[in-house]
This record gives C-alpha cells, sequence and structure tokens, in this order.
C-alpha cells in the first residue's frame, strides 16, 4: 500500500512505490551497463590479442610496461561492469532491490572510471607506437580531457543546472 504524500516529499512526480523505484533503477542501470561493457569487452578482447602478435616482441620496454598496465586496466573494468550482474545473481529474491541498486551504481561507476584510464593507456600506446613523437602526450591528454568533458563535466553541469534546487 502506498502512503499519501510520499511521492510529494521525494518531489519526483511519480507514483511508484520503493520497491517499483527500485525495478525501475534497475532497469535503466543495467541499459547502461549494456553500452559500458559492449566497448570494454571488444577493447579488452582486442588487448588480449596483441601480446600474441610478432610486432609486440619488438616493443621497447616502455611500451610493453603501458600495455601490461592496459590490460590489468581492462581487465578491472570488465569486472566491475559485470560486477552488477553477479551481484544481483547472489542477492536475487532477497528483498533488497534498493541495496542492490546502490552497489550495482558504484560499480558501474567504477567500472566507468577504470574504463577511462584503460581507454587513456591503449591510446597511449597505440599513440606512441604509431607516432614515436613528443606530440603524442599532448594529443592523449586532448582526448582524455575530451572524455572527461562528455563523461564527467556535461552530466555535472547538467546536473547543477537544470535540478530543481527547491525539492
Amino acid at each position: 500500500m502506498r502512503e499519501e504524500g510520499v511521492d510529494a516529499a521525494r518531489g519526483d512526480g511519480r507514483d511508484e512505490t520503493e520497491e517499483e523505484r527500485a525495478d525501475r533503477q534497475w532497469q535503466e542501470l543495467v541499459q547502461e551497463i549494456r553500452v559500458a561493457q559492449t566497448g570494454v569487452q571488444i577493447l579488452f578482447g582486442f588487448l588480449l590479442t596483441v601480446v600474441f602478435t610478432p610486432h609486440f616482441q619488438g616493443l621497447a620496454q616502455t611500451d610493453k610496461t603501458i600495455y601490461i598496465v592496459t590490460v590489468v586496466l581492462g581487465s578491472l573494468s570488465t569486472g566491475a561492469l559485470i560486477g552488477p550482474v553477479a551481484f544481483h545473481r547472489i542477492v536475487s529474491g532477497r528483498r533488497m532491490k534498493p541495496e542492490a541498486v546502490v552497489w550495482a551504481s558504484r560499480l558501474t561507476f567504477a567500472g566507468i572510471l577504470l574504463l577511462l584510464a584503460t581507454l587513456t593507456a591503449a591510446l597511449l600506446l597505440v599513440l606512441r607506437v604509431a607516432m614515436h613523437n613528443a606530440f603524442v602526450p599532448w594529443l592523449v591528454a586532448g582526448v582524455l580531457a575530451w572524455y572527461l568533458l562528455c563523461w564527467f563535466a556535461l552530466p555535472l553541469w547538467a546536473r547543477m543546472r537544470y535540478t530543481n534546487k527547491d525539492g
């Protein structure tokens, strides 16, 4: 049974119970995870094959180190982005969907941060091998700034600008 005034007190304008809200938030989160998982899994799969190519053996030790760091970051990102599925499966049916949403959201955010690091490291490695010049760090920094703008700065700006401060 719904309590009168709960939606008004929450200020979200939705007519849903806590369980319905958790179900909706879970579905939204799963859709977001699908996008990130696909990208990280393709990148990680590609990274795993690089070490077996003849060109890899000729890389400088610095580039091999960047590669190893990139693979580890990709693996950590994959784990964090798949983690919500395992979390949900383990706690399913225990009447803790709101808590599952919170923890899955945290894992997803960690996965996005690790994906950011993976993409940056992978770009650094590829551009170092392809260009061999001092412009590479600047180009990588520019792309990193773009990621930060698109993934964090713009959403945070929109959140501050368009969130009702009275609610």
